[in-house]
This record gives structure tokens, sequence and C-alpha cells, in this order.
């Protein structure tokens, strides 16, 4: 399975919540029977012409050759008629000369009801033709609002672009981002009637246009090691992400080393220790309670001794309100840089998909912190709060190197703008 397909199927929570949400917005104000074409033939009609003799009408667009034998008589009606009531023998002989039927009887009772079908023919201004055209029906309004061609429609209006935006913002994109994208779509549009289909491919074209610039794989540098410190909040998935990009770069051939930093947590160490041996990547790790920095340290210069591509160090989690351990953190960079004033030489924020707008205030502070280079956003396949993403790259504009949507080694993989943006609004690859 591609990691588009497995994308769009865990976020299936978001990409639910706003298809559903647009089919109730273009519902809410479609027309009753989408094609134009439909209303003229069929409602106009019956209208015009109501009267007793309207059920006569009903056979000539179902048989074609009927319509073809209307010209001919057109001028016959009227003499037909008088004479019927007294000489009907000695009349007989007449219409059979002019018609050539073999059937004398039969004749006068077709006459009348042509008189009534050319005239109504003729009447509204159209041709002989219009009725051999046909005229759906009722049932074939449905039949024919059943295919493709007839998806419901509604104009884009002020009140359709206000709903459009509170759903954005139902589904995390944040008011500022949902104004935005909202307003490109509507640019030379307004006015123009729209189909589910086509406001999700809008959609999604301008989700992928705010989040190209962004979306970059995490970088590889020439300097040994590269050192990379992994950061963010409790429970935000440090710890398995740490894992997946020590097994991934392994596997292109590059030396790699982990460092546990989160030394309060025995379970982060131990963990780590087993993703460290899935990848064959040794994890270097300290007492429990011990100086994180410390062993931030120690850890670069080991990987300066081995001649290690990478370090990947963890850390503890932390709420970003809490100043002490905001400052630990900050003890960590600066004891990185008595080793390398240059290192960390990125710093990666772990986020959290299901805390939504909380993201937000998350960035803010670690970047002001730890000087955040770049994003991964986890736990996308648990939420329908996708369209935070969105939000994160248009405010922020930092770089997102990857995306995870579960557990297994290949469920993290580089971030691209226009997959995400299909599988977030539900379109096919």
């Amino acid at each position: 399975m591609s990691f588009f397909k497995k994308l769009k199927n865990r976020l299936f929570k978001s990409s639910k919540k706003i298809e559903e949400g647009l089919e109730a917005i273009v519902d809410e104000g479609s027309e009753a029977t989408p094609p134009e074409e439909d209303l003229l033939p069929g409602d106009s009609g019956p209208e015009e012409t109501a009267g007793g003799r309207e059920s006569v009408k009903a056979p000539p667009p179902a048989d074609p050759q009927l319509a073809d034998d209307l010209p001919p008589p057109a001028p016959e009606p009227e003499p037909e008629p008088e004479p019927e009531p007294e000489p009907s023998t000695a009349e007989a002989p007449a219409p059979a000369a002019r018609t050539s039927p073999p059937e004398p009887a039969p004749e006068p009772a077709p006459g009348p009801r042509q008189t009534t079908v050319t005239p109504d023919a003729s009447s509204p201004g159209g041709s002989s033709a219009d009725p051999s055209a046909g005229k759906p029906g009722f049932l074939g309004r449905l039949l024919r609002r059943a295919t493709p061609g007839t998806a419901r429609r509604r104009a884009l209006d002020d009140e359709m672009l206000e709903q459009l935006e509170e759903l954005l913002i139902s589904a995390d994109m944040g008011v500022e981002t949902a104004m935005r994208v909202t307003a490109s779509m509507a640019e030379g549009r307004f006015g123009r009637k729209l189909s589910v289909e086509e406001i999700k491919r809008l959609l999604a074209a301008e989700i992928a246009r705010i989040m190209a610039p962004v979306a970059r794989p995490l970088p590889v540098y020439g300097r040994k090691p590269q050192v990379v410190l992994v950061v963010g909040v409790n429970g935000s998935g440090k710890t398995t992400t740490i894992g997946k990009l020590a097994a991934q770069f392994r596997e292109a051939g590059k030396k790699v080393i982990i460092a546990a930093g989160d030394t309060f947590r025995a379970a982060a160490v131990e963990q780590l220790q087993i993703w460290g041996n899935r990848a064959g990547v040794p994890v270097l790790t300290a007492p429990e309670g011990s100086d994180p920095a410390s062993l931030a340290f120690d850890a670069m210069a080991q990987a300066q001794e081995e001649g290690a591509d990478l370090l990947l160090i963890d850390t503890a989690g932390r709420l970003q309100n809490r100043r002490d351990l905001m400052e630990e953190l900050a003890k960590i960079v600066r004891v990185i840089r008595k080793k390398d004033p240059e290192a960390p030489h990125n710093t990666l924020l772990v986020l959290d998909a299901t805390t939504g707008q909380n993201a937000l205030s998350q960035v803010e502070v670690f970047r002001d912190i730890s000087d955040v280079s770049g994003l991964i956003m986890t736990k996308l396949d648990g939420t329908a709060r996708g369209g935070v993403l969105v939000a994160l790259a248009d405010r922020f504009g930092l770089p997102i190197h990857a995306i995870g949507v579960g557990e297994q080694i290949d469920d993290l993989a580089p971030f691209d703008p226009e997959e995400f943006a299909a599988a977030l609004t539900g379109l096919e690859e």
C-alpha cells in the first residue's frame, strides 16, 4: 500500500468531516434540478397547454413515426368533421383517395387527434421537430439527476463563503487561515455554481499552495556528527519518531547514534532501546534522574570518536507553560554548543495532531527556547483536526519534514503537500 493510500485511509476522520460538511453546504442552497436543460422541455410544456387533451400529447414523444405523419394531414382537419354526421359512406372514399390507407373506417378517429397535436407543436413557436426531441418527464429527470453530469450545484455567494469558513475552522484550520483559503477560492469564481467535487478540488489546490513552500525533507549535512535535537510536549510521540528516523537513516546507509535524554522516564529509555535493536542503532543511556545535558555532551563526544553521521538526542516531554522545564531544555542547548558552536544543527519539534490549535502555542514557546528548525506532525490518523497543519504552515512557515499516521516504521514519511491536501479533502490520488 502506498503512503498516500494509507494517509487517505487513516485521515478518514478529518476528510469525512470536511466532505460531509461540504455536502451539507451545497445541498442547503442547491437547485432541485441541477441541469437547466431539464426545466425547459419537461416543465414548460404541460403548463402552456393544460387542457383536456393533454393526454393525447403523451404518445408523440414515445413514437417517432407518429411525429413524422403530423405535417401531411394538417390541411384536412376542418373539412372532415363537417360531413361526418350525415353522409358517412359518401365521404369515406374522399379521404381514402388523399391519404391512401386501406381502411376507411378508422380514418376519422385519428383525424381529430391529429388536429389537437399540430397546433400545439406550432403555437409555442417551435417546429414539428420539438415534440420528437422528447420530454423527459418526472422519472426522466430523476434518472438524469443521478448521473455524474447532473451533480447538485450551489452558487458561490457570501453566505456560502461564511459556511465554508466555519467548516474549515471546525477542522482546526484557524480563523485567519480559513478566511484566506475561502477568499482565494472565491477569487474569480464568485457567483459561479459549484458542485461538492469542484469545491473539494479548489480547496485541495489552495491547501497545497499554502503548504508547498514548507514541504522540505530533513536536510543532511556533511558535518559529522550532525546533531538533531528532538523536542515536544508529553505524549507527542518524540520517542517513537526518533526510532523511526533512526531506522530510516540507517537503511539509507548512515551511521546513527541515539542518546536517550529523557532520563526521568524509564519507559522512554526502554522504548528507544527496543527501536535501537530493531534498527541496528546503538542507544546511549544514563542513570535515571541524571542530568540530561551531561548525557547530551557525552553522546556528542562518542559520536565524534566513532565518526557517526547523525546523533539523535531525545528529550523529556515538557509542557510549554512550565518555565522550569523549558529552562532545562535551554541548558541542553547551551551545553551542546560548548562542544560545537553550531549544534544542534536541527531542532525538530514533534507535534500531536490531536491537540488542535494548542499546537500553535507550542510552536511559539519552543521556537523561542530552542530555536526550532522544523516540524514533524504525528497521530494524524486519530483526529478530525488535520487542518491544524495548514494553520501551522500558514502562520509560521517552518519546514514540515515528515508526518506520521501510525506506529509502524513505514508510518512516518516525508511530507508531500499535494498528497496531504488530497487526503484531507477526500480526493483520489
